[in-house]
């Protein structure tokens, strides 16, 4: 099984919906980390302000972000891997990392309990 782990760039919280306005992006991830945890993937997400131990930890992230500086994040690594950073992986990069097909509309209209036949809205 492959071990994601990403490492995003310090922040009030992870799911994109406090301060002022909502980050889509951060939304995407809190919803794809947490269907992807729910289907036994091993996915963790480190933020460098309630994490920052994971940071120092990890040789690899520690040297990148010295030698980067935080523009780096968020970093995304696969296996001990850096496959991708400054922008989280798509869902479709996602798919293909993990060999998996995520149905999101599916998803998405089980979780609201409406189909896209009945009008409403999620």
């Amino acid at each position: 099984m492959k071990k994601i782990r990403i490492y995003e760039p310090a922040m009030c919280c992870s799911t994109g919906v406090c301060g002022v306005s909502v980050d889509p992006e951060l939304l995407r991830m809190s919803s794809l980390v947490e269907k992807l945890d729910k289907k036994g993937i091993d996915i963790k997400r480190f933020n460098l302000n309630s994490a920052p131990q994971e940071f120092v930890e990890n040789k690899k992230v520690n040297e990148i972000l010295n030698e980067k500086g935080e523009d780096i994040l968020p970093l995304t690594m696969v296996d001990e891997e850096i496959i991708k950073s400054g922008l989280y992986p798509s869902n479709e990069e996602f798919e293909e990392i993990l060999s998996i097909k995520l149905d999101e509309k599916n998803e998405e209209e089980s979780s609201c309990g409406c189909s896209s036949d009945s009008g409403c809205c999620c």
